[in-house]
């Protein structure tokens, strides 16, 4: 798991700070900065929270995408 730019980049669209972010779905701000570094792996229930916060979807935040698939 890599780091996570495309929370970044959403939480970063909405003008949300980490800690906003991390407020928002009931976590410390720490855990969101790792999870953004790509050291913490979220359970699917804060993914859910963190895509609803952001109003993206788990595609758009979460699942890497297999250039393989995609011709």
């Amino acid at each position: 798991m890599g780091k996570n730019l495309r929370i970044k980049a959403a939480r970063a669209a909405k003008d949300m700070s980490q800690k906003d972010l991390a407020e928002a779905v009931g976590v410390a701000r720490q855990t969101m900065n790792a999870i953004e570094k790509g050291d913490y792996n979220p359970s699917i229930k804060l993914c859910i929270a963190i895509c609803k916060a952001l109003g993206k979807t788990l595609d758009e935040l979460f699942w890497e995408e297999d250039e393989n698939e995609e011709q």
